[in-house]
């Protein structure tokens, strides 16, 4: 892992020993390379330019400017964004933030590479699957955009209806709203299609294991900060709900209760000390 930014590199030197970076900072003088990438932050510059005041650059400037402590030296930055190369320096994926302070975790990251997660996970039985639940992170802070995962096992004979299939109660997990956090649509895999001889239907099913993606923002807003702070545990709660079939009876629809508590952590917004 390494990161790029525009920074000289004594002040990178400097800002890794202050904060105990263990991975490479690279010096993108002139911010080259970040312009070869296609993603320098441009709305820096207009948000001092002759449109400043139009409203669409205005809500950009709320998102990728106002953000920052005043002076920063913000021109020339990246937007905020990580890019995955294979061994040869191709691209193999990349994951782009909507919004400044709210950043993808890197275990999160790597769960959505499908590599799996080092935080311990909790198993559910029920009639008609097995079920481990884990989060991306077991310590978060405002800002983060980590994860939920279910890894899904039916028993031998037992299917549950995917998305796209029409008169069942298709598998489904909701997380319980709670303030401060915001709670992304869920990531479904690939379904399979089964094919119900009697009535001469197809449906899509997920009968072979798999694993449903929950994304979760923990909101950085000097509010959420303020509501979060002197607590040390975040906990969410949520339900997945389904209807399991065999080859010839449907069981009644199942919800299941779930929970996941993470550690919390104080937000530590800090960029490198530049000379005014």
């Amino acid at each position: 892992m390494a990161a790029i930014s525009y920074d000289s590199p004594e002040i990178l030197a400097s800002f890794s020993r202050q904060r105990g970076i263990t991975f490479p900072l690279l010096s993108d003088a002139g911010s080259a390379t970040i312009k070869r990438y296609g993603v320098l932050n441009t709305v820096t510059e207009e948000a001092f330019g002759p449109n400043r005041n139009d409203p669409a650059l205005a809500a950009d400037i709320r998102k990728y400017v106002a953000v920052v402590p005043p002076n920063a030296g913000m021109v020339g930055m990246a937007f905020p964004g990580t890019f995955v190369l294979d061994r040869k320096g191709r691209v193999t994926s990349r994951f782009f933030e909507d919004f400044y302070p709210e950043r993808n975790t890197v275990s999160s990251l790597m769960m959505k590479l499908g590599v799996g997660a080092a935080v311990a996970g909790t198993a559910i039985s029920t009639g008609h699957l097995e079920i481990t639940t884990f989060p991306s992170d077991q310590v978060i802070a405002p800002g983060n955009r980590f994860s939920l995962a279910l890894n899904v096992e039916p028993h031998p004979g037992i299917h549950v209806y995917a998305p796209g299939a029409s008169g069942y109660r298709v598998i489904a997990l909701t997380i319980a709203a709670q303030p401060f956090v915001r709670v992304l649509p869920v990531k479904y895999p690939a379904s399979q299609i089964y094919f119900f001889k009697p009535l001469n239907e197809r449906v899509p099913v997920y009968q072979k294991p798999f694993t449903l993606l929950q994304e979760v923002i923990l909101e950085s807003s000097s509010q959420a900060q303020a509501a979060l702070r002197g607590k040390d545990a975040l906990m969410l709660t949520g339900t997945l709900e389904y209807q399991a079939c065999d080859d010839k009876i449907c069981f009644n629809p199942t919800s299941v209760p779930l929970s996941w508590t993470q550690t919390l952590r104080p937000l530590v917004f800090e960029r490198p000390n530049r000379p005014q």
